[in-house]
């Protein structure tokens, strides 16, 4: 099969799957945490991230019983083998017997969508995470206007972080250069005495 023709028939297919003609495979979903999840900033998706990171011991991209077990005693809030087992179960959608971060932002959706109850596990978690999460998103919203309002001002919101983050890297890219410069200046000093 000629590019040309390998293109066409890629084309034609994606084509088919945006007009629901046909059904994507069920192995090309690509989880993006900032599309799926946009009710939390950028900001608050990776340090819900790092914590995720953090309890994720063996780096598998999971965090199994014992993992969760050990992030809710660092928490502060021990639970029982059952109550565990139960916080896995209740957002543990592809039954693996594990938490997966897809998995993790679901807690802390849920819980600002106020679906999980105070007491339980998964609430306690999410309530330790000390994390700030929006209480309110356009679900919450009394009226179209305001869901638009909201819908916008989310958009430059994220924007604004893309921004502010290319800045930052900008400013610490221009501090490492001076700092170079200066350290070659001080070698030529060095090497002319």
């Amino acid at each position: 099969m000629s590019a040309d023709n390998e293109l066409t028939a890629k084309l034609q297919r994606r084509l088919n799957i945006n007009e629901g003609d046909e059904e994507p495979s069920p192995n090309s979903h690509v989880f993006n945490p900032y599309t799926e999840f946009k009710e939390f900033s950028r900001k608050q998706i990776k340090d819900y991230e790092k914590m995720f990171k953090t309890y994720d011991v063996d780096r598998n991209n999971l965090i199994d019983f014992n993992e969760l077990k050990l992030m809710m005693e660092k928490l502060g809030a021990p639970q029982t083998h059952l109550g565990l087992k139960a916080m896995i179960k209740e957002v543990d959608e592809d039954n693996d017997g594990a938490i997966s971060l897809r998995e993790f932002l679901l807690i802390f959706r849920k819980a600002a969508a106020g679906e999980l109850h105070e007491d339980s596990g998964l609430g306690k978690l999410a309530e330790l995470a000390e994390i700030d999460v929006d209480k309110e998103g356009v679900k919450g919203a009394r009226d179209f206007f305001s869901a638009k309002i909201e819908e916008q001002s989310k958009g430059a919101r994220f924007e604004a972080e893309i921004k502010a983050e290319l800045e930052e890297k900008k400013r610490e890219a221009e501090e490492r250069k001076m700092r170079r410069q200066a350290f070659k200046e001080k070698q030529a000093a060095f090497m002319s005495a």
